[in-house]
Parts: structure tokens; sequence; C-alpha cells
């Protein structure tokens, strides 16, 4: 059994956790940054890269303390090496590789999709490779063939917005808060989902990849008319991007053989989400699999999860491993059409 420490800070969520080889989270800690970006509708990347200086450190104390673990009982580190906001990036891998030097562990640079990729494995032991994977969080927003560790096919990316990204922004026009998602959710139960005509982005289209730039500047348009009730947009707009979701997912579907469809990321927390995801998975004769909610958002429990997975396959890092604002998992997928592409 592996004993891994993980560590996470690639956009607001400062984490630590000590997960095993054999699923045991032994420890977590997990601190948002709401308050501080709320003024701002959104992540200042400044702010966020000076709360994870000041709260990783006691978070990695706190876990550690907790389950009664010295950095000599480690089996390696995990650190968050990107993609995502870079100063923030940098803290959680430049803590790391600290660790990883003083203790004399090995290092494991960890791509933060991985660690969505791979993270239903920990909550699901049967869940075996290959998967086909909807990752839909703030910053992106994919379907993955997930044949392996660090083996992964792109079928489909976002040309502009991702889906958590829309979800913020509507949110935001809608003078909501921050973070959008969980606000429109709650909102979205008191509305009419078919009051406000939108559109569906690419829906009914040969075209493989998402687009939700359209469908924000539409929500702009509802809120500016002023003759929409807030809930009636916010139910609007949720019901949009599920057709959306579920009409790629369903087209890659038809070019994948993989037997499971899986959710992850943050937008996999929203309940109308998973609940046409697993329909949609039923009606193609697939198993479906979603990680419970607290891992679907920004967590270190994934990011040890992705360390041990890559462990066991004797993949490690050195100390020269960089921090990246991008990090494809399929590096080798054609380049999309769009100036907004989230790789």
């Amino acid at each position: 059994m592996a004993l891994i420490l993980g560590l996470e800070s690639s956009c607001d969520d400062s984490a630590a956790a000590l997960v095993t080889s054999d699923r045991v989270v032994l420890a977590q800690a997990v601190v948002g940054q709401d308050e501080a970006h709320r003024p701002f509708g959104g992540v200042v990347p400044e702010i966020a890269a000076r709360a994870h200086v000041e709260q990783l450190p006691g978070l990695i104390r706190r876990v550690m303390d907790e389950a009664g673990v010295r950095p000599a009982d480690l089996d390696a580190v995990a650190a968050t090496a990107g993609p995502g906001l870079i100063g923030g990036v940098m803290v959680a891998l430049l803590a790391g590789k600290g660790l990883a030097l003083s203790a004399g562990k090995p290092l494991i640079a960890v791509n933060h999709l991985e660690g969505h990729a791979l993270s239903p494995r920990l909550a699901d032991p049967g869940l075996d490779f290959p998967y086909l994977l909807l990752l839909a969080s703030g910053g992106h927003c994919q379907l993955l063939e997930v044949r392996g560790v660090g083996d992964y096919r792109r079928l489909a990316t976002t040309i502009d917005d991702a889906a958590g990204e829309a979800f913020d922004k509507s949110a935001k026009l809608l003078g909501l808060g921050y973070p959008g998602g969980p606000a429109i959710e709650r909102l979205a139960r008191e509305g009419d989902a078919r009051a406000v005509p939108l559109p569906r982005p690419l829906v009914g289209t040969a075209e493989p990849h998402f687009s939700f730039a359209g469908l924000k500047s539409a929500v702009q348009r509802a809120a500016v008319a002023g003759i929409y009730a807030k809930a009636d947009i916010a139910a609007s707009f949720q019901q949009a991007v599920v057709d959306c979701l579920v009409d790629r997912t369903a087209r890659a579907l038809t070019v994948s053989e993989a037997p499971t469809l899986v959710v992850a990321g943050g937008v996999a927390a929203n309940q109308a989400v998973r609940s046409a995801l697993a329909d949609l998975a039923h009606k193609h004769g697939r198993k479906f699999s979603v990680p419970p909610m607290w891992l679907c958002t920004d967590n270190a429990a994934m990011i040890g999860w992705a360390g041990a997975e890559r462990f066991a396959s004797g993949l490690t890092d050195g100390l020269e491993a960089p921090a990246r604002a991008r990090w494809p998992l399929d590096e080798a997928a054609d380049k999309v059409r769009g100036a907004g592409v989230k790789a």
C-alpha cells in the first residue's frame, strides 16, 4: 500500500490530502476563497496566488497531524503542476518539490485534468478502463476516452467558453454573485425552463465540439430585455446547458465503444446535469459513473489519487518539472478552430 500526499492550488481552492493506493482518504482539507473574489464577480489571479501561499502550509500540517503521518512515512508527494492560474499552480508545485526533496521522496507532477479524469476510480473500485469521460468544469469542457493512466484520446473540446465558465458569467449577468454555478442551480428550481427562448449552440450538428459563448450572450440579452423573471432565465439557461452537454455526449457515444460513461469536474455537481447524463447512458446501454459531490469540485484527494495511480505505474517526475498554465491531456489531438479553445 502506497501513501501519497496530494496538493492542489490551480485556481481558488487551496487543498491538501493524504490518500492510500487502496482508496482510503486518511485526511483532507480544503479552503476556498469565495469571499475574497466575490466583490469582483470572478477569480482574481493575484489574490488567489497570495491566498494559496498563506493557506497551503497550514493545510499540509493539518492533514499530516490528523493522520499521524510524518514526511518520512510518505511514499511520494503529488502536486498539481497545471493547467491553471500559473501563480497558483506554482504554490502547490513548489511546496511539493520542497517536501519531496527534504523527505527524500519521489515527486509526482499531476495534470489537474488527470486528477478529475481519474477521480471516479477513487470512489468507484469497479470502474475499469476504458471509459468515456465528460470533463466539465469552470475552465474545461471536453469529451475524452480514458484508456489508462496517462493514456487519453480527446474526442471534443470547447471552441470558446467552458460550461462552468458559462454558469459563472451568466450568474454575474443576473447579479447572483460568485460562485455562479450553485447560485444558478438554486434559482433555477424556482423558474420555468421553457420560459426564455435560448439557443443550443452546435446541437444537432456533425461538429463534435462544444460552444457556450453564444448562449452566454443570449442570457445577457434576456437579462437586459427586462421582460423575464430571473428564475426563468436561470432555469432556461441551465436547461440549455444540459441539452448541449447531452447532445454532444450522445454524439461521442456513437464513436466510442467504452462501456461506461463518466462525468467529472465541477459541473458534475449539478443535479440536472447528473440526471440527464445518467438517462443518456441508460438509453445507449452504457453504465454510468459520477464521483460524489466532494470529488467533483477542486480538491487534493483527486490529486493524491492520480499520484497513487501514476506511482503504481512507475511514473514519477524530477524536481525540474515545470508549472504549466496550459497542459492538454491528449497532446497529440488535432488543433481546434476558435480563439478561445480550452485544450
